[in-house]
């Protein structure tokens, strides 16, 4: 009798398929509202924005990190406005203060999304080059949508992408990989809340605050990091198409991307293509709030200014002085 209730229970939980939203319906243009940016399908991404008091010299939009949202860039964006940036910062689907948090949309949703509001930004700033930086999952999502054919390409002049998460099967061990493909397809909505013993930053009052913010997720569906790593296998397979006016940021104590990810990212860019790369002797992942963020901040606003121009930490590293590049 036993046996006869696992059996169709077991069946009926393999049946189960992660949960990806995606776009809905078209019901009009992209819209840019005082608040949000709304989506052809009416979906509402919330953004914070910081103006200089003259001209812009370049616009910068950012792209936060898993289960975060635009606040990441509170504390930085007064600063790159000062610096002659237009900043703007916006809830991806699933976070902050969106519709639905804590499920996962899709690449293709988030590869749109961005599109979408980098062509409002080209109205709001026609004169203007577009710099875009993308943190952790930012950085997969703009690598992702920059690199894949299939994804919405959006039209920016230069990149900076701060402790990209390229971290995808390809490099994952076994024991990760496996457990996460059989729980999202047997638990997909499973809430998981794990208390892992790293440090994304040397800032205490950072952690505190974050520990304290209702619209950060702390209980993560199952499948919703099942579409994180779908993501990163994306951004991992298109890092070698990285080039021209690409800057790459990473702190020498990350602390939550494992190493082998850091250095695969490392290992395969292509030396001639152009890109840049920083690495921070103090840096954690959360570079711009870090205690020492603000060699980090002046570095992104330069490049965002001009890509050719030195940066002023001094921590840029050579592509002569990189391992060779894995194909």
């Amino acid at each position: 009798m036993r046996r006869l209730i696992l059996v169709p229970l077991f069946c009926l939980l393999a049946a189960c398929a992660p949960r990806v939203e995606g776009l809905g319906p078209v019901r009009g243009p992209a819209v840019m509202e005082a608040e949000a940016f709304v989506m052809p399908d009416g979906y509402r991404l919330p953004y914070l924005a910081a103006l200089p008091n003259g001209d812009a010299a370049a616009v910068l939009l950012a792209l936060h990190g898993f289960n975060d949202y635009a606040r990441a860039f509170a504390d930085s964006a007064p600063k790159w406005a000062d610096s002659g940036l237009a900043v703007y910062a916006y809830d991806q689907r699933g976070f902050g203060r969106t519709a639905g948090r804590g499920v996962w949309h899709g690449a293709r949703a988030m590869a749109s999304d961005l599109q979408n509001v980098v062509d409002l930004l080209r109205r709001r700033h026609p004169d203007l080059p577009i710099a875009l930086l993308g943190e952790s999952m930012g950085g997969a999502v703009a690598i992702a949508a920059l690199t894949d054919p299939q994804l919405p390409r959006p039209n920016v002049d230069r990149v900076i992408l701060s402790a990209p998460a390229v971290w995808g099967r390809e490099v994952m061990p076994w024991w990760q990989r496996w457990p996460l493909a059989v729980m999202a397809h047997t638990v997909p909505w499973l809430e998981i809340a794990p208390h892992i013993r790293r440090r994304p930053t040397d800032n205490i009052e950072v952690l505190r605050a974050l520990s304290k913010d209702p619209w950060m997720i702390r209980r993560t569906r199952v499948d919703a990091v099942h579409g994180l790593v779908g993501l990163m296998d994306r951004a991992y397979a298109g890092v070698p198409d990285l080039g021209d006016n690409t800057l790459i940021l990473y702190g020498q104590n990350e602390d939550i991307l494992p190493e082998y990810a850091l250095k695969g990212v490392i290992a395969r860019l292509t030396p001639d293509s152009g890109w840049r790369l920083a690495l921070y002797d103090t840096g954690f992942h959360m570079l711009t709030r870090d205690l020492n963020a603000d060699r980090v901040i002046e570095d992104i606003a330069v490049f965002a200014r001009n890509p050719d121009a030195p940066l002023p930490s001094g921590r840029e590293e050579f592509a002569s002085d990189l391992p060779a590049p894995v194909n």
